[in-house]
């Protein structure tokens, strides 16, 4: 029997969550199949929605985008959990801060995953459109079909 060619990387992707204003930190991130991508949230009240390119302040229609809630409040500091999900494929997974409070989503807070770099989706490119989008909270905290799901902050001292 042949060794299976299938591997996983189980590389961890740290993102932050707000530190220095409305942006994610790396706001857009090149990861492989298996990997995570967690994101640390700073202070304020941020969250995540999963949305796609051409409709960028609103979460996916098919309702099987993630949604981590409002659950990383935190004064200051790094709030004592993340978010996490895990990259089942190649897929491009856009996302947004759903916070009305500032308008987070209209005033740039997205980011992206596994962009495709070749084409005219992009991160630069969907902020254009969503200066004019209209905003939607999802009505209901998901994993989506990534899995998505918050946890104890595995490294809080981690200096974010």
């Amino acid at each position: 029997m042949l060794p299976s060619r299938t591997f996983l990387t189980g590389v961890t992707h740290s993102v932050v969550v707000g530190r220095g204003g409305l942006h994610f930190d790396p706001e857009n991130v090149v990861a492989e199949i298996g990997d995570t991508i967690e994101w640390h949230f700073t202070a304020a009240n941020h969250s995540l929605v999963q949305s796609d390119f051409a409709h960028p302040c609103q979460p996916l229609a098919d309702g099987t985008g993630f949604f981590s809630g409002f659950n990383f409040v935190t004064a200051e500091g790094q709030n004592p959990n993340v978010y996490q999900i895990t990259v089942v494929d190649k897929s491009t997974i856009w996302y947004y801060c759903p916070q009305p409070k500032g308008a987070h989503c209209v005033n740039g807070m997205l980011g992206v995953i596994n962009q495709d770099f070749s084409g005219d989706k992009t991160l630069s490119n969907q902020k254009v459109l969503a200066k004019t989008a209209e905003l939607i909270i999802p009505p209901v905290i998901q994993g989506g079909r990534v899995g998505g799901f918050q946890r104890a902050n595995p490294n809080p001292l981690s200096g974010f």
